[in-house]
């Protein structure tokens, strides 16, 4: 049983159908999640020390790193069961679709950065650290969230139930019916 079925079978039952039908979004988020801990901390690592005047330069090393991540737990994980491709031709547009989403990214810190200019000496570097982390992390990456999961479904994984159901879960959680009649016996 995989981490998003755990989850989901732990949700109330009036959630759980939701959960279920869109059990593929919570493994992207699952992943996302993943990669944006792992994206902040090579950012933050960066910009706080050899790239110092550089944040742009920053955020896009740890993008790209961040996307080779991101292939390798969506392949294997999230898009499990989708696939309809060579794996060349869906590594190959998984990081188109992944580079388009680095910039859609960064697009946001750039603007804070250069256009409003919210950088040491305009601002304090408390005040530019929060305005790093709100343009980049949460407007450039909610950004990049939604166009790539649209997009891989689209064109990077665009077949359902490709790869067999024993590539990924077929948990199918009993409904309370089934459990009723399980207690009574019946089943």
């Amino acid at each position: 049983m995989s981490l998003a079925d755990v989850v989901i079978s732990r949700f109330p039952p009036p959630f759980r159908g939701f959960a279920i039908q869109h059990r593929e979004f919570i493994k992207f988020a699952i992943v996302g999640g993943t990669t944006f801990v792992f994206d902040m901390a090579i950012f933050y690592s960066l910009k706080l020390t050899i790239l110092a005047s550089n944040p742009v330069t920053a955020k896009i090393i740890a993008g790209v790193m961040a996307v080779i991540l991101s292939y390798v737990l969506n392949r294997e994980w999230s898009f499990k069961n989708r696939g309809g491709r060579e794996r060349s031709h869906e590594a190959f547009l998984f990081f188109v679709v992944s580079g388009i989403g680095v910039i859609i990214a960064f697009i946001p810190l750039w603007i804070s950065s250069y256009i409003l200019e919210l950088r040491v000496p305009n601002v304090s570097l408390t005040t530019e650290n929060i305005a790093d982390f709100i343009s980049a992390y949460l407007i450039g990456n909610i950004l990049q969230m939604l166009f790539r999961f649209w997009a891989m479904r689209k064109w990077v994984f665009p077949d359902e139930f490709v790869r067999g159901a024993a590539a990924g879960s077929v948990l199918i959680l009993p409904t309370p019916e089934d459990l009723y009649e399980e207690e009574l016996g019946h089943a």
